[in-house]
Protein backbone atom coordinates (compact mmCIF):
# COMPACT_ATOMS: atom_id res chain seq x y z
CA UNK A 1 0.00 0.00 0.00
CA UNK A 2 1.24 3.48 -0.83
CA UNK A 3 2.78 5.25 2.11
CA UNK A 4 2.49 8.92 2.97
CA UNK A 5 5.85 10.58 3.45
CA UNK A 6 7.69 13.85 3.05
CA UNK A 7 9.29 12.50 -0.14
CA UNK A 8 6.00 11.58 -1.86
CA UNK A 9 5.74 12.70 -5.48
CA UNK A 10 1.95 12.84 -5.87
CA UNK A 11 -0.57 14.95 -3.97
CA UNK A 12 -4.12 13.71 -3.64
CA UNK A 13 -7.25 13.46 -1.52
CA UNK A 14 -8.06 10.10 0.05
CA UNK A 15 -10.60 8.36 2.26
CA UNK A 16 -9.08 6.66 5.31
CA UNK A 17 -12.06 4.61 6.51
CA UNK A 18 -15.67 3.65 5.61
CA UNK A 19 -16.96 7.08 6.63
CA UNK A 20 -15.88 8.01 3.12
CA UNK A 21 -14.62 11.41 4.25
CA UNK A 22 -11.75 12.55 2.03
CA UNK A 23 -8.82 14.71 3.09
CA UNK A 24 -5.36 15.63 1.75
CA UNK A 25 -2.93 12.76 1.21
CA UNK A 26 0.36 12.20 -0.58
CA UNK A 27 2.02 9.08 -1.97
CA UNK A 28 4.50 7.91 -4.58
CA UNK A 29 3.54 7.09 -8.15
CA UNK A 30 5.72 4.48 -9.83
CA UNK A 31 8.44 5.46 -12.28
CA UNK A 32 7.63 5.56 -16.00
CA UNK A 33 8.43 2.25 -17.72
CA UNK A 34 9.14 1.70 -21.43
CA UNK A 35 5.45 1.35 -22.39
CA UNK A 36 4.04 3.93 -20.00
CA UNK A 37 2.57 7.39 -20.32
CA UNK A 38 2.73 9.90 -17.45
CA UNK A 39 0.18 12.67 -17.39
CA UNK A 40 -0.53 15.73 -15.34
CA UNK A 41 -4.16 15.46 -14.30
CA UNK A 42 -6.10 18.61 -15.16
CA UNK A 43 -9.66 17.44 -14.48
CA UNK A 44 -11.30 14.38 -12.92
CA UNK A 45 -14.98 13.53 -13.10
CA UNK A 46 -16.92 12.36 -10.05
CA UNK A 47 -18.73 9.02 -10.41
CA UNK A 48 -21.03 7.12 -8.04
CA UNK A 49 -18.28 4.50 -7.92
CA UNK A 50 -16.29 7.05 -5.91
CA UNK A 51 -19.04 6.98 -3.29
CA UNK A 52 -19.30 3.20 -3.29
CA UNK A 53 -15.63 2.49 -2.71
CA UNK A 54 -14.79 5.34 -0.38
CA UNK A 55 -17.66 4.13 1.83
CA UNK A 56 -16.78 0.42 1.46
CA UNK A 57 -20.20 -0.47 0.05
CA UNK A 58 -18.81 -3.64 -1.54
CA UNK A 59 -16.70 -4.56 1.50
CA UNK A 60 -13.46 -4.63 -0.47
CA UNK A 61 -12.11 -1.09 -0.05
CA UNK A 62 -8.38 -0.75 0.59
CA UNK A 63 -7.55 2.33 2.64
CA UNK A 64 -6.18 4.92 2.19
CA UNK A 65 -8.25 5.09 -0.99
CA UNK A 66 -7.81 7.73 -3.70
CA UNK A 67 -10.88 7.56 -6.00
CA UNK A 68 -11.48 8.95 -9.48
CA UNK A 69 -11.63 7.19 -12.85
CA UNK A 70 -12.72 9.91 -15.27
CA UNK A 71 -9.32 11.48 -15.86
CA UNK A 72 -8.33 14.14 -18.39
CA UNK A 73 -4.87 15.63 -18.54
CA UNK A 74 -1.69 16.45 -20.45
CA UNK A 75 1.17 14.06 -21.23
CA UNK A 76 4.37 14.95 -19.37
CA UNK A 77 6.53 11.91 -20.19
CA UNK A 78 6.43 8.84 -22.43
CA UNK A 79 8.33 5.58 -22.21
CA UNK A 80 10.96 4.63 -24.79
CA UNK A 81 8.67 2.17 -26.60
CA UNK A 82 5.54 4.34 -26.71
CA UNK A 83 4.49 5.25 -30.25
CA UNK A 84 1.10 6.95 -30.14
CA UNK A 85 1.69 9.73 -27.61
CA UNK A 86 4.02 12.67 -27.13
CA UNK A 87 4.62 15.26 -24.43
CA UNK A 88 1.88 17.90 -24.51
CA UNK A 89 -0.88 15.66 -25.89
CA UNK A 90 -4.32 15.90 -24.32
CA UNK A 91 -5.28 12.45 -23.06
CA UNK A 92 -7.75 10.58 -20.91
CA UNK A 93 -7.70 7.57 -18.58
CA UNK A 94 -10.85 5.66 -17.70
CA UNK A 95 -11.99 2.97 -15.31
CA UNK A 96 -9.14 0.48 -15.78
CA UNK A 97 -5.36 0.79 -16.18
CA UNK A 98 -4.24 -2.74 -16.91
CA UNK A 99 -5.30 -6.20 -18.12
CA UNK A 100 -3.56 -9.44 -19.05
CA UNK A 101 -3.31 -8.40 -22.76
CA UNK A 102 -3.37 -12.04 -23.81
CA UNK A 103 -6.84 -13.49 -23.20
CA UNK A 104 -9.70 -13.77 -25.68
CA UNK A 105 -11.26 -10.55 -24.41
CA UNK A 106 -8.03 -8.55 -24.55
CA UNK A 107 -7.31 -9.86 -28.05
CA UNK A 108 -10.78 -8.65 -29.09
CA UNK A 109 -10.32 -5.14 -27.62
CA UNK A 110 -12.67 -6.02 -24.78
CA UNK A 111 -10.13 -5.38 -22.05
CA UNK A 112 -12.90 -4.26 -19.68
CA UNK A 113 -14.02 -7.91 -19.55
CA UNK A 114 -10.55 -9.33 -18.94
CA UNK A 115 -10.58 -11.52 -15.79
CA UNK A 116 -7.36 -9.79 -14.75
CA UNK A 117 -8.43 -6.22 -15.51
CA UNK A 118 -7.03 -3.73 -12.99
CA UNK A 119 -9.29 -0.88 -11.94
CA UNK A 120 -7.92 2.66 -11.88
CA UNK A 121 -8.37 2.83 -8.11
CA UNK A 122 -8.68 0.21 -5.38
CA UNK A 123 -7.21 -2.44 -7.69
CA UNK A 124 -4.06 -4.52 -7.35
CA UNK A 125 -1.61 -3.76 -10.13
CA UNK A 126 0.85 -6.25 -11.58
CA UNK A 127 3.58 -5.05 -9.22
CA UNK A 128 1.40 -5.73 -6.19
CA UNK A 129 0.64 -2.11 -5.34
CA UNK A 130 -2.84 -0.68 -4.81
CA UNK A 131 -3.94 1.59 -7.64
CA UNK A 132 -4.74 5.21 -6.78
CA UNK A 133 -7.18 7.23 -8.88
CA UNK A 134 -7.62 10.65 -10.37
CA UNK A 135 -8.25 12.76 -7.28
CA UNK A 136 -4.50 13.39 -7.57
CA UNK A 137 -1.97 15.53 -9.39
CA UNK A 138 -0.63 12.96 -11.86
CA UNK A 139 -0.84 9.33 -12.92
CA UNK A 140 1.32 6.80 -14.77
CA UNK A 141 -0.38 4.21 -17.00
CA UNK A 142 0.47 1.74 -19.74
CA UNK A 143 -0.10 3.45 -23.10
CA UNK A 144 -2.75 0.88 -24.08
CA UNK A 145 -5.12 2.30 -21.46
CA UNK A 146 -4.56 5.97 -22.34
CA UNK A 147 -6.71 7.76 -24.94
CA UNK A 148 -6.16 10.71 -27.22
CA UNK A 149 -8.50 13.65 -26.68
CA UNK A 150 -8.75 15.55 -29.99
CA UNK A 151 -7.51 19.12 -30.12
CA UNK A 152 -10.20 21.62 -29.29
CA UNK A 153 -12.32 19.30 -27.16
CA UNK A 154 -12.58 20.88 -23.67
CA UNK A 155 -10.65 18.79 -21.16
CA UNK A 156 -13.19 19.44 -18.39
CA UNK A 157 -15.96 17.98 -20.56
CA UNK A 158 -13.79 15.13 -21.79
CA UNK A 159 -13.40 13.67 -18.29
CA UNK A 160 -16.98 12.27 -17.93
CA UNK A 161 -16.71 10.55 -21.30
CA UNK A 162 -14.24 8.06 -19.81
CA UNK A 163 -16.93 6.43 -17.65
CA UNK A 164 -20.40 7.96 -18.07
CA UNK A 165 -20.03 8.39 -21.81
CA UNK A 166 -18.58 4.99 -22.65
CA UNK A 167 -20.99 3.18 -20.32
CA UNK A 168 -23.94 4.11 -22.53
CA UNK A 169 -22.14 4.34 -25.87
CA UNK A 170 -20.89 0.73 -25.78
CA UNK A 171 -24.29 -1.03 -25.53
CA UNK A 172 -25.89 1.45 -27.92
CA UNK A 173 -23.36 0.51 -30.58
CA UNK A 174 -23.44 -3.21 -29.76
CA UNK A 175 -27.21 -3.32 -30.23
CA UNK A 176 -27.23 -1.08 -33.31
CA UNK A 177 -29.03 1.80 -31.64
CA UNK A 178 -27.48 4.18 -34.16
CA UNK A 179 -30.20 3.75 -36.80
CA UNK A 180 -31.78 7.11 -37.69
CA UNK A 181 -35.53 7.26 -37.36
CA UNK A 182 -35.85 4.53 -34.76
CA UNK A 183 -37.10 5.13 -31.21
CA UNK A 184 -35.14 5.11 -27.94
CA UNK A 185 -36.31 5.23 -24.35
CA UNK A 186 -33.91 6.46 -21.66
CA UNK A 187 -34.70 5.60 -18.04
CA UNK A 188 -33.19 8.13 -15.64
CA UNK A 189 -31.62 11.50 -16.40
CA UNK A 190 -28.42 11.63 -14.37
CA UNK A 191 -24.81 11.45 -15.49
CA UNK A 192 -25.40 8.35 -17.62
CA UNK A 193 -28.92 9.16 -18.76
CA UNK A 194 -28.17 12.59 -20.13
CA UNK A 195 -25.33 11.12 -22.21
CA UNK A 196 -27.68 8.45 -23.58
CA UNK A 197 -30.04 11.22 -24.66
CA UNK A 198 -27.20 13.11 -26.34
CA UNK A 199 -25.98 10.03 -28.20
CA UNK A 200 -29.54 9.12 -29.18
CA UNK A 201 -30.13 12.51 -30.75
CA UNK A 202 -26.74 12.41 -32.49
CA UNK A 203 -27.71 9.01 -33.96
CA UNK A 204 -30.97 10.48 -35.28
CA UNK A 205 -33.28 8.62 -32.91
CA UNK A 206 -36.62 9.74 -31.50
CA UNK A 207 -35.84 9.91 -27.78
CA UNK A 208 -38.28 9.50 -24.88
CA UNK A 209 -37.03 10.17 -21.33
CA UNK A 210 -38.59 8.28 -18.42
CA UNK A 211 -38.28 9.78 -14.96
CA UNK A 212 -40.01 9.75 -11.60
CA UNK A 213 -39.54 13.51 -11.27
CA UNK A 214 -41.68 16.03 -13.14
CA UNK A 215 -38.97 18.64 -12.45
CA UNK A 216 -36.78 16.95 -15.09
CA UNK A 217 -39.23 17.61 -17.94
CA UNK A 218 -37.98 21.05 -18.98
CA UNK A 219 -34.35 19.96 -18.94
CA UNK A 220 -35.04 16.78 -20.89
CA UNK A 221 -36.97 18.56 -23.63
CA UNK A 222 -35.44 22.03 -23.83
CA UNK A 223 -31.87 21.50 -22.64
CA UNK A 224 -31.10 18.02 -23.94
CA UNK A 225 -33.44 17.90 -26.91
CA UNK A 226 -35.50 14.83 -26.02
CA UNK A 227 -38.65 14.38 -28.09
CA UNK A 228 -40.88 13.15 -25.27
CA UNK A 229 -40.95 12.99 -21.48
CA UNK A 230 -42.91 10.45 -19.43
CA UNK A 231 -43.47 10.07 -15.70
CA UNK A 232 -42.80 6.37 -15.30
CA UNK A 233 -45.16 6.00 -12.32
CA UNK A 234 -48.10 7.26 -14.41
CA UNK A 235 -49.72 4.02 -15.62
CA UNK A 236 -51.82 5.84 -18.22
CA UNK A 237 -48.79 7.47 -19.83
CA UNK A 238 -46.92 4.17 -19.80
CA UNK A 239 -49.87 2.26 -21.25
CA UNK A 240 -50.08 4.68 -24.17
CA UNK A 241 -46.53 3.77 -25.24
CA UNK A 242 -46.83 -0.02 -25.26
CA UNK A 243 -45.04 -1.70 -28.19
CA UNK A 244 -43.71 1.64 -29.42
CA UNK A 245 -39.94 1.63 -28.76
CA UNK A 246 -37.13 -0.11 -30.61
CA UNK A 247 -34.59 0.37 -27.78
CA UNK A 248 -34.36 1.28 -24.09
CA UNK A 249 -31.26 2.27 -22.13
CA UNK A 250 -31.89 1.83 -18.40
CA UNK A 251 -29.53 4.01 -16.34
CA UNK A 252 -31.50 3.90 -13.06
CA UNK A 253 -29.65 2.58 -10.03
CA UNK A 254 -32.63 2.61 -7.69
CA UNK A 255 -34.90 -0.42 -7.56
CA UNK A 256 -37.72 -0.24 -10.09
CA UNK A 257 -40.10 -2.59 -11.93
CA UNK A 258 -38.95 -4.03 -15.25
CA UNK A 259 -42.12 -5.48 -16.74
CA UNK A 260 -43.75 -2.09 -17.45
CA UNK A 261 -40.68 -0.95 -19.40
CA UNK A 262 -40.21 -4.21 -21.30
CA UNK A 263 -43.84 -3.94 -22.44
CA UNK A 264 -42.94 -0.69 -24.21
CA UNK A 265 -40.59 -2.47 -26.61
CA UNK A 266 -41.62 -3.46 -30.10
CA UNK A 267 -41.18 -7.07 -31.21
CA UNK A 268 -37.46 -7.82 -31.21
CA UNK A 269 -36.72 -4.72 -29.13
CA UNK A 270 -33.70 -4.44 -26.85
CA UNK A 271 -33.43 -3.05 -23.32
CA UNK A 272 -29.93 -2.67 -21.90
CA UNK A 273 -29.20 -2.18 -18.20
CA UNK A 274 -26.25 0.04 -17.23
CA UNK A 275 -27.44 1.13 -13.78
CA UNK A 276 -27.13 -1.04 -10.69
CA UNK A 277 -30.44 -1.78 -8.96
CA UNK A 278 -30.21 -4.34 -6.17
CA UNK A 279 -32.23 -6.86 -8.17
CA UNK A 280 -34.00 -7.42 -11.47
CA UNK A 281 -37.47 -8.96 -11.33
CA UNK A 282 -39.62 -9.67 -14.36
CA UNK A 283 -42.09 -12.12 -15.80
CA UNK A 284 -40.62 -14.40 -18.48
CA UNK A 285 -43.56 -13.44 -20.69
CA UNK A 286 -42.18 -9.89 -20.84
CA UNK A 287 -39.34 -11.28 -22.94
CA UNK A 288 -41.01 -14.22 -24.63
CA UNK A 289 -44.09 -12.37 -25.94
CA UNK A 290 -42.36 -10.14 -28.43
CA UNK A 291 -38.96 -11.84 -28.65
CA UNK A 292 -37.47 -9.03 -26.59
CA UNK A 293 -33.91 -8.89 -25.27
CA UNK A 294 -32.70 -7.72 -21.87
CA UNK A 295 -28.94 -7.17 -21.71
CA UNK A 296 -26.30 -5.61 -19.49
CA UNK A 297 -23.13 -3.65 -20.13
CA UNK A 298 -20.13 -2.22 -18.29
CA UNK A 299 -17.97 0.57 -19.77
CA UNK A 300 -16.09 -0.52 -22.93
CA UNK A 301 -12.89 -1.81 -24.43
CA UNK A 302 -10.01 0.39 -25.54
CA UNK A 303 -11.09 0.48 -29.19
CA UNK A 304 -14.63 1.54 -28.27
CA UNK A 305 -13.40 4.23 -25.87
CA UNK A 306 -11.22 5.94 -28.45
CA UNK A 307 -14.00 5.65 -31.04
CA UNK A 308 -16.48 7.23 -28.62
CA UNK A 309 -14.16 10.13 -27.75
CA UNK A 310 -13.57 10.80 -31.45
CA UNK A 311 -17.32 10.63 -32.14
CA UNK A 312 -18.04 13.18 -29.40
CA UNK A 313 -15.38 15.53 -30.77
CA UNK A 314 -16.60 15.20 -34.36
CA UNK A 315 -20.25 15.74 -33.41
CA UNK A 316 -19.68 18.35 -30.70
CA UNK A 317 -21.27 16.20 -28.01
CA UNK A 318 -20.45 17.67 -24.59
CA UNK A 319 -21.52 16.40 -21.16
CA UNK A 320 -23.29 18.88 -18.91
CA UNK A 321 -20.94 19.48 -15.97
CA UNK A 322 -20.50 21.42 -12.75
CA UNK A 323 -16.84 22.21 -12.10
CA UNK A 324 -15.72 22.13 -8.47
CA UNK A 325 -12.49 22.33 -6.50
CA UNK A 326 -11.15 19.35 -4.59
CA UNK A 327 -11.87 20.92 -1.19
CA UNK A 328 -15.59 20.72 -2.05
CA UNK A 329 -15.48 17.00 -2.76
CA UNK A 330 -17.14 15.77 0.45
CA UNK A 331 -20.11 18.07 -0.16
CA UNK A 332 -20.18 17.00 -3.82
CA UNK A 333 -20.29 13.30 -2.94
CA UNK A 334 -23.14 13.97 -0.50
CA UNK A 335 -25.00 15.84 -3.24
CA UNK A 336 -24.36 12.97 -5.64
CA UNK A 337 -25.99 10.54 -3.19
CA UNK A 338 -28.95 12.92 -2.96
CA UNK A 339 -29.11 13.23 -6.78
CA UNK A 340 -28.43 16.94 -6.56
CA UNK A 341 -26.15 17.36 -9.58
CA UNK A 342 -26.70 18.43 -13.20
CA UNK A 343 -25.27 16.23 -14.55
CA UNK A 344 -21.67 15.44 -13.65
CA UNK A 345 -19.32 16.97 -11.12
CA UNK A 346 -15.83 17.54 -12.51
CA UNK A 347 -12.94 18.44 -10.21
CA UNK A 348 -10.55 21.18 -11.34
CA UNK A 349 -7.48 19.26 -10.22
CA UNK A 350 -4.91 21.64 -11.70
CA UNK A 351 -6.11 24.69 -9.78
CA UNK A 352 -7.05 22.78 -6.64
CA UNK A 353 -3.46 21.80 -5.90
CA UNK A 354 -1.73 25.11 -6.68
Amino acid sequence: MAAESENSNCNAWAARDPSGVLSPYSFNRRAVQSNDVALKIIYCGVCYADVAWTRNVLNDSKYPLVPGHEIAGVVTQVGADVKGFKVGDHVGVGTYVNSCRDCENCNSSLENHCPKAVYTFNGIDTDGTVTMGGYSTHIVVHARYCFQIPDGYPLAKAAPLLCAGITVYTPMMRHNMNQPGKSLGVIGLGGLGHMAVKFGKAFGLKVTVFSTSESKRDEAINLLGADNFVISSDTQQMESLKNSLHFIVDTASGDHPFDPFLSLLKAGGVMTVVGSPSEIKMQPASLILGARTLSGSLVGGTKDIQEMVNFCAANKIYPKIEVIRIDYINEALARLVNRDVKYRFVIDIENSFK
